[in-house]
């Protein structure tokens, strides 16, 4: 089977690609897997002063993988591996992002997407909850619009996430990579340790919620995955039907 994650390194970066577009990169045991060792990998490179994150295809990542799905104290682990890695995750979005996929996002310390991109945080109507994911991603957002998107799951734009925090900066002439030039330039002439510290002081909020909420969450996310509503919710979206709740 070929690998999910693919590392590539220039001076400075090391970057890391999502490639699994069959399931629209979905967090499968598997791709969460090799996404941490990845980034293990790159947290004991000294040339590496930041980590891109970024995707093949056109969805960034697509949440869980519903037919092989990781463990959910496996995906709270990721997250806390890259709100924990002592050197800056920069996420670099050029199509969609669903549900456990904005989970890496609010891990991310920084966060760019091109204009067509879109989000949504899917979970309520498959049945489920948004659980480990709010552990990153509630003390960046704004909380009236955390509020609306995670009860709703309307679909928004890359404005819109940017606006709410859930973006650091979006395209509006879709090319990601000429807003974030002068984000990596900058990272790449920050002195790694003053960069590792300075880190550690931004992310404090996030590593805080993710080591004090995050058994709780798990737990939460894998009794409602497991519920009968759940396997409703996923029965009618594999089956293109809409869940018996709607009838």
């Amino acid at each position: 089977m070929p690998p999910l994650v693919h590392a590539a390194r220039t001076p400075g970066l090391t970057t890391l690609t999502l490639d699994s577009p069959a399931n629209r990169n979905a967090l499968s045991a598997t791709l969460v897997q090799e996404l941490r060792t990845a980034l293990a990998t790159a947290a004991t490179e000294r040339p590496t002063r930041a980590v891109v994150l970024t995707h093949t295809g056109t969805t960034f990542c697509a949440g869980a993988d519903l037919k092989f799905p990781c463990d959910p104290a496996d995906f709270l682990a990721l997250l806390r591996e890259i709100a924990e890695l002592p050197k800056p995750v920069v996420a670099r979005v050029t199509g969609h992002v669903r549900a456990g996929g904005l989970g890496l996002l609010g891990a991310c310390d920084i966060a760019a997407a091109g204009h067509g991109s879109t989000y949504a945080f899917t979970e309520t109507h498959l049945g489920v909850v948004p659980a480990v994911i709010s552990a990153p991603l509630l003390p960046r957002l704004d909380p009236r619009a955390a509020a609306r998107y995670f009860l709703t799951a309307e679909v928004f734009g890359a404005a819109e996430a940017t606006r709410i925090g859930l973006l650091t900066l979006d395209a509006p002439d879709a090319d990601v990579d000429k807003v974030l030039a002068p984000v990596l330039e900058g990272l790449l002439k920050a002195g790694p340790e003053a960069l590792a510290a300075t880190k550690r002081l931004v992310t404090a909020p996030v590593r805080a919620a993710l080591e004090r909420d995050g058994a709780a969450l798990t737990e939460l996310s894998a009794r409602h995955f497991a519920s009968a509503e759940a396997r409703e919710g996923i029965s009618a979206r594999f089956e293109r039907r809409e869940p018996s709740w709607l009838r």
